[in-house]
């Protein structure tokens, strides 16, 4: 059965997106099935593995319950990429309308479960990339999640607004998804050179303990580019610190989970 991993964090800007196309990618190199969901109406997951023209049905059609039916109810639009086993579920500007149009619905925290649950013999692992935002679409990720991975971006602020993602994902656990956990913190941005990057990284493990991943991500212009060149950073260059980053996070993840490639 394949492991749900939400990422999330209600924080713009900490490297949620960049994180599950490359995690994705890596994982995929590592031998695994992995399905990337891009639930942020923003749709950068898909513009970030080469699908940013796509015009057919998204996760949208899905979860309003549009997408044409099959003997097991809705389906999800399942796409190929640049990585072999890395398949995409992409997302375009009509998601927006579903925070809005969910409100009034019927199972509005769980569609998305229901949709990925068919999935798990597919997939190794089932990333779902989140808005910045404690929404109805972020509820719906970490309702169908297993764990939720937190990318933090080592800086002053690294903390704030934290208390109320973990209060969120307490209540989730307490009302809809008992099983829920925090698969990992991943520190993002780190600058090892700075004090302050020094610092924020100390008082996040400190924090968190064990939690934390030992891999961090550096700042890495390579890292950067890739999503305009619609590739993750191991296609881009393969060499950068940026690459080497997650495909270490990739190995950490595995090991985590028992199964090292």
């Amino acid at each position: 059965m394949g492991k749900i991993v939400a990422i999330s964090n209600q924080k713009g800007g900490v490297g949620k997106t960049t994180t599950a196309i490359n995690l994705g990618a890596c994982l995929a190199r590592a031998g695994h099935q992995v399905l990337a969901v891009d639930a942020d109406p923003q749709g950068n997951l898909t513009s970030g593995v080469g699908q940013k023209q796509y015009e057919g049905p998204t996760i949208y059609d899905a979860v309003m319950g549009v997408a044409a039916a099959s003997d097991q109810g809705w389906t999800l639009p399942v796409l190929e990429t640049p990585i072999e086993r890395l398949k995409l579920v992409p997302a375009d500007r009509d998601l927006a309308g579903a925070e809005v149009e969910l409100v009034n619905q019927s199972d509005r925290e769980g569609r998305l479960r229901r949709l990925l649950e068919p999935l798990r013999d597919q997939f190794a692992f089932l990333l779902v990339d989140t808005p910045p935002s404690l929404g109805l679409l972020t509820l719906n990720a970490l309702v169908a999640a297993d764990t939720v991975l937190i990318p933090l971006h080592c800086e002053y602020f690294a903390l704030e607004g934290l208390a109320d993602l973990l209060a969120t994902l307490k209540r989730v656990r307490s009302a809809l998804n008992p099983r829920l956990d925090i698969e990992g913190v991943l520190l993002t941005m780190y600058g090892d050179r700075t004090n302050l990057g020094q610092q924020v990284a100390r008082e996040i493990r400190g924090f968190f303990d064990d939690k934390v991943f030992e891999t961090v991500i550096p700042r890495n212009i390579r890292l950067a580019e890739a999503p305009s060149h619609g590739m993750p950073v191991v296609l881009y260059d393969a060499r950068s610190r940026g690459a080497e980053a997650y495909t270490n996070l990739a190995q950490e993840l595995l090991s985590r989970n028992g199964s090292v490639s």
